[in-house]
């Protein structure tokens, strides 16, 4: 079968692979219908993420149940799934809790484990799915085309631009300001809206995620940067946010966030925080509460599954670059060059 295998920084490939196979009583075998390129993706090919081998990449995918272990009951031959980007028991303490992030049997798709070991990832005709009981969410049928790429967001944006929200406090009324234009930010924009914000400011100067923002319900842009942005957004906003969302995972963007935020109120990180040194005194001085982290997209994804079921809820137009599995690394370095907000896989 094909598979996306990353290889070095820089050197991404699609290559002929053995297919997987049922392993565990606890496995599942899926057959991927759709697949996203994602930023962590990104940090492998430029070299931030650690590679001691080659991969099988990619953990944002959608298929199709093709066979699974006797210990799978949940799930039938034929069933369409959405894959969490981490596998998870349900059982264990910190799922118990809602921290499926956190499993303590859980691997994440295509990353290596601190022993080494590795879990191939999504960006594959073919995936195995290790405790597929109590990861994959069924739907109750085949869902439409056009809704593919809506339903592959919740396997991590979506669902992790929700968790931003949340973890920003963001309620009815609220007057929120969104670092980042990607993916996730875009997806906390909705987050935002669907949670019941009044006002939604998002820092961008790029033409397209401008746009795009504004047709997630972004009540107003900002285009400066650093100090200058939030200086901006504290005049625009009477004092600055009560509820800021940091989607990009850099020191400028911590910085910014902290800058934009008033005194007493929260911010929701999500970025990668890839060499970001936490400025302790900043948030010391303004009284700022910090939450965030890896999403908990097991626990988050049900309540979200429905309104992209009724059509209420439509974050598929963060996907604007459709390739095949075949084309994967021209996906991989247009996302990288910022052609693109995101790019699917289709099979």
């Amino acid at each position: 079968m094909l598979a996306v295998v990353m290889h070095a920084p820089g050197d991404v490939r699609v290559e002929e692979v053995p297919e997987p196979r049922i392993e565990e009583s606890t496995d599942a075998l899926v057959r991927v219908v759709a697949a996203g390129v994602c930023g962590s993706d990104l940090s492998v090919l430029r070299g931030l993420s650690p590679l001691p081998r080659p991969v099988r990449s990619g953990h944002e995918f959608v298929g199709v149940v093709e066979d699974a272990g006797t210990a799978v009951t949940a799930l039938r031959r034929g069933d369409f799934v959405l894959a969490p980007f981490s596998t998870s028991d349900g059982a264990c303490p910190h799922c118990r809790r809602g921290m499926t992030m956190a499993c303590e049997r859980g691997s994440l798709f295509g990353e290596f484990a601190p022993d080494g070991s590795v879990l191939d990832g999504g960006q594959a005709e073919f995936v195995r799915v290790p405790l597929a009981g109590t990861t994959l969410v069924p739907l109750p049928g085949t869902p439409p085309d056009d809704l593919v790429p809506s339903l592959l967001t919740l396997t991590d944006v979506m669902a992790t631009g929700h968790e931003a929200a949340v973890h920003a406090g963001v309620g009815p009324g609220a007057a929120v300001v969104v670092v980042g234009d990607g993916a996730v930010g875009q997806c906390a924009v909705l987050a935002c809206r669907r949670l019941g914000a009044e006002r939604i400011v998002v820092m961008s100067r790029d033409p397209r995620r401008r746009r795009l923002a504004r047709e997630h319900g972004a009540t107003d842009l900002v285009s400066a940067r650093g100090q200058e942005g939030a200086e901006e957004v504290v005049d625009l906003l009477d004092g600055g946010s009560g509820h800021v969302i940091e989607a990009v995972g850099t020191s400028e963007a911590v910085r910014q966030a902290i800058g934009c935020a008033r005194p007493g109120g929260r911010i929701g990180y999500v970025g990668l925080p890839w060499g970001v040194t936490l400025p302790l005194w900043e948030l010391f001085g303004k009284n700022l509460t910090l939450g965030g982290g890896g999403a908990n997209i097991r626990a988050t994804m049900p309540g979200l599954l429905g309104d992209v079921l009724e059509g209420t809820l439509r974050p598929g137009a963060v996907f604007d670059m459709v390739h095949s599995l075949a084309d994967a690394p021209e996906a991989f370095h247009a996302m990288d060059a910022r052609r693109c907000v995101k790019a699917l896989l289709r099979h």
